[in-house]
């Protein structure tokens, strides 16, 4: 993604910055083969659920189009969504990628949490 490619977007969608979530070049990468072998959508949701062992999980899905309200941040080469809501807890985030055999695919690394299960895929604050 060029820094001069046009985002058509709702008028109430928001631009954040790599302040809110940022994305690692792994997992830019990781994403931008997933998004072409998918076709389900050019964004990425990134947002905090109720649930898992912690109280809160990452919940991610492909969209479309960004909804009324989202905060669309362009990181590691990736489009990213979020909710105001999710955008609350995870601010700083920082998602990486690795491919290996053990303990491998998308990390949060969250500032926020003060408390994670051993899987990494819910936090409490």
């Amino acid at each position: 993604m060029s820094e001069t490619t046009t985002i058509s977007r709702p008028e109430q969608v928001r631009m954040g910055n790599e302040k809110l979530i940022r994305l690692t070049p792994a997992a830019g990468q990781k994403l931008q083969a997933l998004i072409a072998r998918e076709g389900s959508g050019d964004y990425l949701r990134t947002a905090i659920i109720g649930g898992g062992c912690s109280g809160l999980s990452y919940h991610m899905k492909f969209e479309r189009e960004p909804k009324q309200g989202d905060i669309l941040v362009e990181t590691g080469g990736a489009r990213v969504l979020v909710d105001s809501k999710s955008a609350l807890y995870l601010r700083g985030t920082v998602l990486d990628y690795s491919d290996s055999m053990v303990a491998g695919g998308f990390k949060f690394s969250n500032p926020n949490a003060k408390a994670s299960c051993s899987c990494g895929e819910s936090f409490s604050l």
